[in-house]
């Protein structure tokens, strides 16, 4: 009997990447070889380094010019003392190519340093740019956009611009400075044969021509494929419970190493097209080297060039021609540097699908009315989700939104905390129209609860502090008794001091929980939004948490995707939602005789034992 096959992926990899660019538009970024616009645009993030950069392109001109000085000492030296066999005038010129070497290695120092502090800013100012730019973005773009794909934006991405502003562009410098050196004293020395190696120039031109188009692909097929690779690793680290769960450990690493397999195939392109670029590069040197034996020894055996000249030339040419495969290199860290600018701007370019209005004015505070009339929504033009809803919310009363999944009850809370906007109808705040009001201004006056009870790394207070920065630990532990769920925070390791690991690890549920409802009190908001946890506990912490829940919305307007009978019993208002349409409203002893939607679904909670 044959032995089971291992388990494999159910998709081939092709599939899943192609799905993977198809959920992303980010990744899909034009890119063209070395842009000026991308340069230009990179450059401006060192103009608050104007001095330390100005300093930087002294020392490179400085550096720039040493190398074919001490070439035309050295040359010098050959034509004139050791031709003529002058001892003295050998001992001068040897301490004067010694002084410009030392000073070579002092510029090459302060270059070197100079650089990586240079890089090291910009690529600071870049990424806090960056997280800056993710704070403002709307949840649309975080919904459509995968983790590892932004992560690589701030990374991988950055890293490759550091390269582009510290190495790339300053040692281009130098090694040009070298060459138009070299090509200046040679021209002195003899015009007619440095033109006749020149001859050759198109040569280089057309072989760099043909593989910087392909070196560019190559390197943003590198970069694309290496987002995959990050996407999916964030994504089984966030999945991991599901993944052991499921025992999809060999399906994920054979989807993995697909993956990298992918990338590598990607990175043997590029290194592929560089073994064939640069020994190119190389054997043009080469080539115009042996030219230049040839005309310069013919013309040496006619008289009509000195052997010391013809050595001096030799020597020189080595300068002009040994940085062009440097060149060569540094022009593939540019590609790379120029694909992850475009992807790191591409990012920052992009505009939200709202903002606020320009003339969005502070809402001032407010009691807690909200109203909708006749709101459609959709995320996706021509696709809405909810349809001609319209209800107002009294100040104080608790909203309960009950229906299936997918019928649009987090849409209805999405547009109350204006992280999307109504697509037709009014949204009004105490009489505001949402998008005449500043968003800042609404959400000060707002105080959310996730079903997931997100909490920061960091202490406990800090965490209850996030919706009252400036909070004392006084007014914590007030907060907190008002809840009266003091003893709870208490009884943790360190009290209000606990640190809190990564996804709240280290804290029970019931205790997130805690802390999220004493983050909202302490805000002190006239509407809370509620999206309540399904999760299980036990019974004592259950019971603790719906008198902390009641203290909470008392006297504050709520909407809350109820999960718990004792919600939905206790609510203002039911409105019962189905397909993004109120189908029934009314308080629960009005709604359950009716025999209806939600009678039903009532029925459904009790025997999925969701009573206390």
């Amino acid at each position: 009997m044959n032995a089971a096959a291992p388990a494999s992926p159910p998709r081939p990899i092709a599939g899943i990447i192609q799905t993977m660019r198809a959920s992303d538009p980010d990744g899909e970024v034009e890119q063209r070889p070395l842009e000026l616009r991308l340069i230009r645009r990179l450059f401006a993030f060192t103009k608050p380094y104007a001095a330390k950069r100005n300093w930087l392109f002294f020392v490179v001109i400085l550096r720039a010019i040493q190398v074919p000085a001490m070439a035309g000492a050295l040359a010098a030296l050959i034509s004139g003392p050791i031709a003529h066999k002058d001892g003295h005038g050998l001992a001068i010129g040897l301490a004067v190519y010694a002084g410009i070497a030392l000073f070579t290695i002092f510029t090459m120092h302060f270059r070197q340093r100079l650089a990586l502090e240079m890089g090291e800013a910009v690529v600071h100012d870049l990424r806090n740019a960056i997280f800056e730019h993710l704070q403002r973005l709307p949840m649309s773009y975080f919904h459509r956009t995968r983790l590892g794909r932004i992560i690589s934006r701030v990374t991988s991405d950055a890293d490759a611009v550091r390269q582009g502003v510290q190495d790339v562009l300053f040692i281009s410098i130098v090694q040009c400075g070298q060459m138009i050196g070299a090509a200046a004293l040679m021209i002195w020395y003899d015009w007619k044969l440095f033109l006749a190696m020149m001859v050759m120039v198109p040569i280089l031109w057309h072989v760099n021509r043909y593989f910087r188009a392909r070196l560019s692909k190559a390197n943003r097929d590198v970069q694309e494929s290496f987002s995959r690779v990050t996407a999916t690793l964030a994504e089984s680290v966030n999945g991991i419970r599901v993944t052991q769960g499921f025992v999809r450990q060999d399906i994920n690493g054979g989807l993995f190493r697909d993956l990298m397999r992918d990338h590598a195939r990607y990175n043997m392109g590029v290194s592929q097209i560089s073994a064939v670029f640069l020994p190119l590069l190389e054997f043009n040197s080469q080539l115009f080297t042996a030219v230049l034996l040839v005309l310069g020894g013919y013309r040496a055996f006619g008289g009509d060039l000195d052997p010391a000249t013809l050595l001096t030339f030799y020597l020189l040419s080595g300068y002009f021609f040994n940085p062009i495969p440097t060149l060569g290199n540094l022009y593939n860290q540019a590609l790379t540097s120029m694909a992850g600018a475009e992807r790191v701007f591409h990012l920052l370019d992009t505009v939200p699908e709202w903002q606020d209005a320009p003339d969005a004015k502070p809402l001032p505070p407010i009691a807690g009315r909200v109203e909708f009339k006749d709101v459609t929504f959709a995320y996706d033009p021509g696709k809405p989700v909810l349809h001609g809803i319209s209800f107002t919310a009294e100040p104080g009363q608790t909203i309960a939104l009950v229906g299936h999944t997918g019928s649009g009850k987090s849409s209805i809370i999405n547009l109350v905390s204006k992280f999307y906007l109504p697509s037709a109808g009014e949204l009004l705040i105490d009489g505001h129209e949402i998008r005449s009001v500043t968003s800042g201004s609404l959400r000060r006056q707002m105080g959310i609860v996730l079903q997931n009870n997100f909490l920061f790394r960091g202490s406990v207070s800090d965490n209850i502090r996030v919706g009252r920065p400036a909070a004392t630990d006084a007014e914590i532990v007030d907060a907190a008794r008002a809840l009266d769920c003091l003893d709870l925070l208490e009884a943790l390791p360190s009290g209000l001091s606990t640190v809190v690991g990564e996804k709240g690890s280290g804290i029970s549920l019931g205790q997130r929980q805690v802390i999220c409802f004493t983050r909202a009190m302490l805000a002190d908001p006239r509407i809370i939004i509620l999206d309540e946890a399904t999760s299980s506990i036990d019974a004592l912490t259950e019971l603790r948490l719906q008198i902390a829940l009641a203290k909470l919305l008392r006297g504050r307007t709520s909407f809350v995707v109820a999960h718990r009978l004792s919600t939905i019993r206790h609510a203002d208002q039911v409105l019962v939602l189905d397909h993004g349409r109120i189908i029934e409203r009314g308080r629960h002893v009005e709604l359950l005789p009716r025999g209806g939607v939600y009678a039903n679904l009532y029925r459904q909670f009790v025997r999925a034992g969701s009573e206390e």
